[in-house]
């Protein structure tokens, strides 16, 4: 079915949905391109406003799955979700704020049931990824006493989009105590994290994102924190630096990324590990994987976590070597 699918991307004119655009492509399906300005999209696009209910039906019409690139995803989520459930297929996105995946598993799931279609926020670097990681690292632990997840970035040039988000995503961070989502305490944690080379050992700063939300979600763990080096919060904070350069001709940049995961159960450690290039590009392999395994296998009807939609492990060692390394043997 995956061939002949042809997939919607939503915000496609986007830094990110480029990279799913072509990604698409490269696997062989037809990508649909859906921006607010077809001016900067390629001939044969279409509009469409997440406002206007009746242009994004249009949009979306003949479509097999939806990608939602277009952040802030306060704003686009639900009606691009409300629009793929009215057509009967897939809702996937990228987003990275907690606050939206919370609304969307507690004000979409029982629709989603409904109409039998899977709905799977945050199948990204920065939820989808950790989401898999931990799940994969957990293995058959039905109950894990704790979940680290550890970022490390040589650097962050963030998009127009992430700094939107970043000003306005003001909600509480969360984490997991006591086996519940709470805000994150005051000053945030701070540890040493030794990633091992190029990084080594790095002061990392508890920074939750989607990952923590979706962890939560499906399993059952006393204490879930998510970490990131000061390098790239610095970057992100700073006004002055740059949106992404890519430096060869997928439009990939120079940095590099490795984000690490130990699980801890009754004493015994397991650990997972993925490292390679470029957040942002890193997404397209994720979320349009996600998107083509829904098509060729289905998936439960509801809101979904990734690693409640697909098996962790497989879904992770089926990834391109050359699109990111991952390791699960400890």
């Amino acid at each position: 079915m995956s061939a002949q699918a042809a997939i919607a991307v939503v915000g496609a004119s986007g830094h990110t949905g480029r990279f799913v655009v072509s990604e698409i492509k490269r696997r062989g399906a037809t990508p649909i391109a859906i921006g607010r300005d077809t001016a900067k999209l390629p001939i044969g696009a279409r509009a469409a406003r997440v406002e206007d209910a009746a242009s994004l039906d249009a949009a979306l019409r003949d479509a097999s799955a939806v990608i939602n690139c277009a952040g802030p995803f306060f704003d686009t989520a639900l009606p691009v979700i409300d629009a793929a459930l009215r057509a009967r297929i897939p809702y996937l996105d990228v987003t990275a704020e907690q606050l939206t995946a919370l609304n969307i598993h507690r004000q979409r799931d029982a629709a989603a049931r409904r109409a039998g279609v899977t709905v799977a926020p945050a199948m990204a670097f920065y939820g989808g990824l950790g989401d898999l990681l931990a799940s994969a690292a957990c293995g058959g632990w039905d109950a894990p006493d704790s979940i680290d997840l550890a970022v490390a970035l040589d650097g962050w040039h963030p998009t127009a989009g992430t700094r939107e988000t970043s000003r306005r995503n003001t909600a509480p961070r969360l984490i997991v105590r006591d086996g519940r989502l709470t805000p994150i305490p005051e000053p945030a944690p701070r540890r040493i994290w030794n990633f091992g080379d190029p990084f080594g050992a790095l002061e990392v700063v508890a920074t939750p994102l989607t990952e923590t939300v979706l962890i939560a979600q499906h399993l059952t763990v006393n204490a879930v924190t998510a970490y990131m080096n000061l390098a790239p919060l610095n970057d992100l904070r700073d006004p002055a630096t740059p949106s992404p350069e890519a430096v060869d001709g997928s439009g990939r940049s120079a940095q590099c990324f490795r984000v690490e995961v130990e699980a801890r159960c009754v004493g015994a450690i397991r650990r997972a590990s993925a490292a390679g290039r470029d957040i942002y590009a890193i997404t397209a392999p994720l979320v349009v994987s996600a998107a083509l395994r829904l098509l060729d296998q289905g998936g439960r009807a509801g809101v979904l976590a990734p690693a409640q939609a697909f098996d962790a492990r497989a879904f992770l060692e089926a990834l391109a070597p050359q699109d990111v390394r991952v390791d699960l043997s400890s």
